[in-house]
């Protein structure tokens, strides 16, 4: 027999190490938060116009190409409040209203929404839209400063979805368009294609593509510097419903793709299909146990030896809508196809009295390799393309084009890993800062509209801020990053803001503390200064410390003058202090003394104290504080002192409005701050705080309990400090079994007080059945049992 209450406190040990270990990894808060009303961005938006998903920067023209719904523009690069020109694409009524027959939203869904855009030379670009549930890809020019539809259609069917809302990807190289969507109206069809002089396509097979949600493509060039003769690849990133795995439901996993861009298909088998597909599952693990996340965007960084490209990925937990928590994380080009040209294969078996079974393929491998790029080696031996491939090697790679090794991110783990509103688009800029190092700064955007700027130091997670760009909670749809420029395009417009703003942090130490690799503060300028580019130009004079947030350098301040506030006796008074960080402990302290935060008298908030009801006594010297703690040591700032003088003449009128407590506008309202002036991030911070608080707070209350439970049990007799688990050696009346209590008789309690249990029975279970016959279907007997002592016989 176990004891239960033994393995509840091993249980409740185990939950409070995972509890600390789960919030401490993902409670990542921004340091700043910026509220779209100080944004200060650049914003673009036509009156009737939405769905802003598609851009293509040409920087050899200066312009920001965007494609919306039924409408393509191109802005000012520099400034996108600038419209260059713009060109209307609807859809004819005709379309419309087959669209509408099929059951179809005619505003929503049956309009033409621009999917695609991509440059084919210096003047003409390619696009395709959704064209009311009828992919259409048409050409267009810019010259003269005007944007020109050329009106020859082609069918976009492969290119661009049927589905406005369906995820999507594409790449142009070399004039060839590699496209990942669906063939058909229901989106059953997933299909990779190339639409060049030779197509090709993947085989409609569950094992290629088992409905696939399309992230991202893009090219590496592995030929160039290659001593294999190897070829360029094309990867593409999706997530689908995994068939390797034996589970009742589906199961979504992350995918890595890839096929050889000089691919021409089979002579026989695989006919203008890829020869060279082949897929791995992508792997971005988070220490709690949990489903496997799912990729949502990718960030290609190129570098000029492409060996050193790495790929950035955003993934959100799939487990429930109550876990929703997001990962980035990277992967080195060289892994990735280390595991496609290395790696072991899977292959179907069939089980008994099963299904299907994915198992790691231990065979001899045909040779060349399947899924190989024609090399050095192939062509050795008279294989000088695909169509030259034997069919041992064609039928290997038709029926096993799954990888058995996942590609793991470089780090082993995630690079950022936050809950909270879902990640939805990144893109990543490698900054110089004025230690010489480079640094990969993350700007990841939201489901509620924010971008978030990310860095981190040797596996620390450190948000550097976040800002809100749209003013209502919509998700980012596309991130752009061109020339310490950022765009970000969402359902109702587009933004265009700086990726570093030096200018907003006010002092040395809030500059220093906020470890952002683009600002230094400039001790000449006395100001936060961006760093400059060049290796030597000033960065002597200049204070920043990323890994360690050592701000011990910035010169001393001098001491803050206090603002005088008049005293009204009865009044309301309303005392501000914004903190440079929302990481920063704000403190308050009267006539040197901390202010008690229990004292009904106040209500402290984060931008704040508000003192109820003021008399004389509250007259005196107030003055607020912050600490924040970076890398062990604490840096307390001064930010705001006030002197806070009784009035000699005391207003009448306010005084009878205070009284009646009938206050004017420019007072505070029933919570005791002014509407314009709550603090918008307040109530964000504060329950992200207080969630912890509480957590701890019912940690200590769960061990008091359990505490309290142990010592009980050991008064009352019910376990032993000896044996916990089995019979007690030693009976007393308090652990005897009822039998052996009823027969102890008046050795253990007097006769004229003993001690009974009184049972009501009430029907419903099966054992209780043998004691009454006339039990009916469906009751259950319950026994409730009432011990209590007696003093007289006639009661029992």
């Amino acid at each position: 027999m176990y004891c239960p209450l033994l393995f509840f406190i091993v249980l409740h040990g185990i939950f409070l190490v995972c509890a600390y270990n789960g919030w401490s990894s993902l409670k990542s808060i921004p340091r700043k938060t910026i509220q779209y009303e100080d944004n200060n961005v650049i914003t673009f938006k036509e009156e009737g116009v939405w769905n802003y998903s598609t851009m293509l920067i040409r920087e050899d023209l200066g312009l920001l190409v965007l494609g919306a719904r039924e409408a393509i523009y191109t802005l000012d690069i520099n400034d996108i409040s600038v419209a260059k020109s713009k060109v209307l694409w609807k859809v004819t009524e005709e379309k419309q209203k087959e669209c509408t027959s099929k059951g179809k939203h005619p505003d929503i869904d049956c309009r033409n929404y621009v999917r695609m855009l991509h440059q084919m030379n210096d003047s003409v670009m390619y696009m395709c839209g959704t064209n009311a549930f009828s992919p259409t890809c048409d050409y267009i020019t810019y010259g003269d400063g005007q944007l020109k539809l050329e009106g020859k259609q082609e069918d976009g069917r492969g290119k661009c979805p049927f589905d406005p809302f369906q995820r999507s990807s594409s790449v142009m190289v070399d004039q060839d368009l590699y496209s990942a969507t669906s063939l058909n109206f229901l989106g059953s069809e997933p299909v990779i294609l190339r639409t060049s002089p030779i197509s090709l396509r993947t085989v409609f097979k569950s094992s290629w593509l088992n409905e696939p949600n399309f992230i991202y493509m893009d090219v590496v060039p592995e030929s160039e510097d290659s001593p294999e003769g190897d070829d360029d690849k094309v990867y593409m990133f999706f997530s689908e419903n995994a068939v390797e795995y034996d589970f009742y439901n589906k199961l979504v996993v992350s995918r890595v793709a890839r096929v050889c861009k000089g691919d021409m298909g089979g002579q026989r088998t695989l006919q203008r299909k890829w020869t060279s597909f082949l897929k791995a599952r992508l792997d971005c693990s988070v220490p709690e146990p949990s489903l496997p996340y799912i990729i949502q965007d990718v960030f290609h960084v190129r570098h000029k030896k492409w060996r050193k490209s790495v790929f950035y990925a955003v993934f959100t937990s799939q487990s429930s809508s109550t876990d929703r928590s997001s990962a980035v994380c990277a992967y080195d080009v060289t892994d990735i196809s280390e595991v496609f040209s290395r790696g072991k294969f899977k292959t179907e078996v069939t089980v008994e009295m099963s299904d299907v079974k994915w198992v790691t393929y231990n065979g001899e491998l045909p040779v060349p390799r399947p899924g190989a790029c024609i090399n050095n080696a192939a062509r050795s031996s008279g294989i000088m393309r695909s169509l030259d491939l034997p069919d041992k090697t064609l039928q290997f790679i038709r029926d096993r084009p799954l990888m058995d090794d996942a590609v793991r991110p470089i780090t082993g783990k995630p690079l950022l890993l936050k809950s909270g509103p879902l990640l939805t688009r990144l893109v990543v800029d490698h900054v110089t800062a004025s230690d010489g190092q480079s640094y990969p700064v993350m700007f990841v955007g939201t489901e509620n509209g924010y971008v978030q700027k990310a860095v981190n130091y040797d596996g620390e997670i450190h948000i550097i801020k976040e800002v809100k760009l749209f003013q209502n909670a919509e998700p980012i749809d596309v991130l752009r990053l061109h020339q310490n420029q950022l765009y970000a395009g969402s359902a109702s417009g587009v933004v265009q803001m700086p990726v570093s703003n030096c200018n907003r942090y006010s002092s040395c130490l809030d500059c220093v503390l906020a470890r952002d690799p683009y600002c230094a503060w400039d001790v000449p300028a006395q100001r936060c200064s961006r760093v400059p580019t060049s290796p030597e130009d000033g960065k002597s004079n200049l204070i920043q410390s990323l890994k360690d947030g050592d701000a011990t350098r910035c010169p001393t301040i001098a001491p803050m003058e206090p603002k005088i506030r008049s005293l009204v006796l009865g009044n309301n008074i309303r005392l501000l202090c914004y903190p440079d960080s929302n990481l920063a402990q704000v403190n308050w302290n009267f006539a040197g003394k901390p202010l008690p935060y229990s004292d009904r008298k106040y209500t402290i908030y984060n931008v704040g104290i508000l003192i109820y009801n003021a008399s004389a006594a509250d007259a005196g010297r107030y003055t607020c504080t912050s600490v924040e703690w970076v890398k062990g040591r604490d840096y307390t700032q001064t930010l705001a002192i006030y002197d806070l003088r009784e009035q000699s003449a005391v207003v009448v009128t306010d005084k009878i409005k205070a009284t009646l407590g009938i206050l004017p506008e420019s007072h505070t309202t029933s919570s005791g701050l002014h509407k314009s002036e709550e603090p918008p991030w307040h109530s964000k911070t504060v329950s992200s705080e207080s969630k912890w608080i509480v957590m701890q707070v019912a940690l200590a209350m769960l061990s008091v309990m359990m505490a309290c439970l142990l010592i009980w049990n050991l008064y009352m007799g019910h376990i032993s400090p000896f044996m916990c688990c089995g019979r007690q050696l030693i009976k007393s009346p308090r652990n005897l079994p009822e039998r052996e209590y009823m027969h102890t008789g008046n050795d253990a309690v007097d006769s004229k007080q003993q001690m009974v249990r009184l049972c009501v029975t009430t029907n419903s279970a099966l054992e209780a059945t043998s004691f009454h016959g006339n039990t009916t279907k469906g009751d259950t007997p319950t026994d409730v049992c009432v011990f209590k002592y007696i003093t007289d016989e006639s009661e029992i």
